[in-house]
């Protein structure tokens, strides 16, 4: 049995959905609903069964899955960068990944978790996933210091050892309509497009990026998916890998993609950055995919105009979840 928590969010059900693509239905499939009743983004796929995070990890605790569990991918979270409740943060993010975490390698299966790109911070530490570099990383919200902590926490005990820590960059693609406003930029700027006919992006606050000129390392879901099930099927790799394209893409790059998807001629507005986002905004993210691809990696990634324009087709004009037959 493959566990997938988070399963009903995101990026988790895209991994269920490539699991059931290779022929895998022996999933359970976790996540903080108590039943998957209503949930859409599982409903067109395939999988042994549900169990809410709670009575999940009791289970874990017990021992009740050992003997039969090939391994746990740990992509549950509180995800919102400007959540403010450190406790909860805590709880859900630190120690209930430590708990399991714990439980995994404790039941002899593989264990691969979410960290996440954010855990860089401004970036003028780099955004390279040597081990060394952790302890110079300044995280600047408290979700990338969750994922940060853990990280640590799993080197300092040895654990980084044995398992494979994800930094996610933007990742973006179908599945992610209920991540209000989490939702990635694509899914934001067509919704806006649509509407509109215009786009809305962030002025720079610095001279030495234009407005919409700030760069980010986007990734379709689709090539992220990828990497975290080739590295899951490698017990042998371990450490914290990035997942990211090594490229870096303007914002206004971005939105001329959607708008080349929809056939329509470019219409930007630039609009000032609230305080409260300019504080802990990122300029420029390009992930240092050395590690990945000296383990072995060499599938190459979707180019961003193509991985838009697929998602926009496909997913987002038609309203198309992942496994939904069309």
């Amino acid at each position: 049995m493959i566990v997938v928590t988070g399963a009903a969010g995101f990026l988790g059900s895209a991994v269920v959905w490539a699991l059931n693509r290779r022929g895998d239905e022996d999933i359970l499939c976790v996540d903080t609903r108590p039943s998957d009743d209503g949930c859409a983004n599982l409903a067109p796929l395939r999988y042994a069964g549900y169990q809410s995070h709670e009575s999940f990890l009791a289970a874990m605790a017990g021992g009740e899955f050992t003997g039969r569990l090939r391994g746990v991918i740990h992509l549950g979270a509180c995800s919102s960068t400007t959540e403010t409740d450190w406790d909860f943060l805590l709880r859900n993010n630190v120690e209930y990944s430590k708990t399991l975490c714990t439980a995994t390698l404790a039941a002899g299966a593989r264990f691969i978790q979410a960290s996440s790109a954010a855990t860089y911070g401004d970036g003028a530490e780099g955004y390279s996933d040597d081990h060394a570099r952790l302890d110079s990383l300044k995280p600047l919200n408290l979700y990338a210091r969750s994922k940060h902590e853990f990280d640590l926490w799993a080197r300092n005990t040895g654990a980084l050892d044995r398992i494979a820590s994800l930094k996610y960059f933007n990742v973006f693609g179908p599945n992610e309509w209920h991540k209000g406003d989490m939702r990635s930029m694509v899914c934001k700027g067509y919704e806006q497009i649509r509407d509109t006919g215009r786009v809305r992006l962030f002025k720079s606050d610095r001279p030495d990026f234009a407005d919409g000129g700030q760069r980010r390392d986007f990734i379709y879901v689709h090539d992220a998916v990828a990497m975290t099930l080739w590295l899951f099927d490698r017990p042998a790799q371990h450490g914290v890998f990035n997942v990211g394209t090594g490229a870096a893409t303007t914002w206004n790059r971005l939105m001329r993609a959607i708008f080349a998807a929809l056939d329509r001629p470019p219409a930007i507005d630039y609009i000032d950055m609230p305080p409260h986002i300019a504080k802990a905004y990122q300029y420029d993210t390009r992930a240092d995919m050395t590690k990945l691809r000296a383990a072995g990696y060499d599938a190459p990634v979707l180019a961003i105009e193509d991985a838009v324009r697929d998602y926009v087709v496909h997913h987002l004009v038609p309203g198309v979840h992942l496994g939904v037959k069309t």
